[in-house]
């Protein structure tokens, strides 16, 4: 029998399977999609809400699996505790952070600066701004610069941050010091930012293959057409970031206090009283006294409170809508804690407003049913239409009973006299059950006196 393959064809054979496997799995290579990079945008202050948020975007992106996580800023500073926070936050990801001030015109100023020297990537778009980092002292007669101890403090840490993150120290320094405020092309020229880039899509196309060295691990970049991953604030998120707005948090805790004011000041009125105390709570947390935590779970027990006192007294449905709008703002300020799954929450939410919403309707129902039975009365029925004329049963001095249509009725003396057992009487009003009257022989004695006189 004739040989086909000899040991000569056999190899070859072998070279060009492994040549062809190899261009194959080059090309596989080649079209791996990139991990995605994930995009928020912060514009305006530096508030808790916008602190809360970062947190979660920061856990979203690792979830994902991103190889980035990206801030575009715009923001003229904030409060300094949601600040430090987002700081430590960006430094201990396990994640690279990438900071772009954009678009055009736009600022990092005071906590901005704080958050770009964080960054493990910084980059401003032409025509931006980034210093102006002095921490001011706010007080009810305005804003004023910080003692020096507060400011050799915070000049202190961010000159240890710019170290760490090999950005130009005594800049740092100048930024919390003297208010230094430097342009997009002078913060590249002094190293505070390592790119000028007009756009995410710039800054991406110029960091694609860059190696990123934190806490020990290098992470190589490949964000050239890498996807884009975006997620916007939540319910919770966007009430807590208007509240913990300074103006915004100062202007409720005011309402709150004259709310109780007003309503220590008239008592029984009930309304001033029941959103004072929501409000004050919410301008409380808007300052800072209360976490979010902490507030959730006292709006929750006041929405509680409140509603048991609507069941428990006449509040004619002023405690009961009081109530549903404290549980409402507790379980939308309520945080997301690690050991609960997020879908819990959700459900939490929908069965608080779905209860409100019932107990809401109970409440018109029930104060409709109450002011058509008052107005019913008032205007007299069959049933409670009051008599017209009566006899005196019991002295009436100035409060007594008469008896009319079989029937006996308290009544009151119309200019406070006596009237005595026996005397006839004309009932001048009604007011509720009380009758007022006024003695019968009077009308005809005066009649009596008018016609002698003639």
């Amino acid at each position: 029998m004739k040989k086909y393959f000899n040991l000569k064809h056999i190899i070859t054979i072998i070279i060009i399977l492994a040549i062809v496997l190899s261009f194959t799995g080059t090309v596989g290579a080649e079209e791996v999609e990139p991990r995605p990079v994930h995009v928020v945008e912060l514009d305006g202050a530096i508030t808790t809400g916008q602190k809360n948020y970062l947190q979660r975007q920061v856990q979203s992106a690792l979830e994902a699996d991103a190889q980035l996580f990206l801030l575009v800023m715009n923001t003229p500073g904030g409060l300094v505790d949601a600040t430090m926070e987002i700081n430590e936050l960006f430094l201990n990801a396990p994640i690279p952070v990438a900071v772009l001030v954009a678009p055009s015109g736009a600022i990092a100023g005071s906590a901005g600066a704080f958050i770009i020297i964080a960054s493990d990537i910084a980059a401003m778009a032409p025509g931006t701004t980034v210093g102006a980092a002095m921490p001011v002292a706010i007080s009810p007669e305005g804003a004023s610069e910080a003692d020096e101890k507060t400011i050799t403090f915070y000049a202190s840490h961010l000159r240890s941050v710019a170290r760490e993150k090999g950005r130009p120290e005594d800049i740092a320094e100048k930024f919390v010091t003297e208010n230094l405020t430097l342009s997009a092309r002078e913060a590249l020229d002094e190293g505070v930012i390592e790119y000028l880039a007009a756009n995410t899509d710039e800054l991406l196309s110029a960091i694609d293959g860059l190696e990123v060295e934190k806490q020990g691990f290098t992470y190589n970049l490949n964000t050239e057409n890498a996807p884009l991953v975006r997620d916007d604030m939540t319910v919770r998120e966007r009430l807590q970031n208007w509240l913990s707005d300074p103006q915004i948090s100062f202007l409720v805790l005011m309402l709150g206090v004259l709310g109780i004011y007003f309503g220590l000041s008239a008592p029984g009125t009930i309304v001033p009283e029941v959103s004072g105390v929501i409000l004050l709570v919410l301008g409380i947390y808007g300052i800072g006294l209360f976490d979010t935590n902490t507030t959730g779970v006292v709006l929750l027990l006041l929405g509680v409170g409140l509603i048991a006192a609507e069941i428990l007294t006449s509040g004619f449905g002023i405690f009961g809508i009081g109530g549903a709008a404290s549980l409402v703002a507790g379980a939308v300020l309520l945080p997301t804690e690690p050991l609960m799954a997020r879908d819990w929450y959700g459900t939490f939410l929908v069965t608080v407003i779905g209860t409100v919403l019932g107990l809401v309707i109970i409440i018109i129902f029930v104060a409709q049913r109450v002011i058509h039975s008052r107005k019913t009365y008032t205007s007299g029925s069959s049933y409670f239409n009051p008599p017209k004329k009566g006899v005196v049963t019991t002295k009436i001095d100035p409060v007594g009973m008469i008896k009319s249509r079989g029937e006996l009725w308290r009544a009151k003396s119309e200019d406070g006299s006596t009237i005595p057992e026996g005397t006839e009487v004309e009932i001048v009003k009604a007011e509720t059950l009380m009758l007022w009257v006024k003695p019968v022989q009077e009308d005809s004695n005066e009649a009596s006196e008018a016609k002698e006189e003639e």
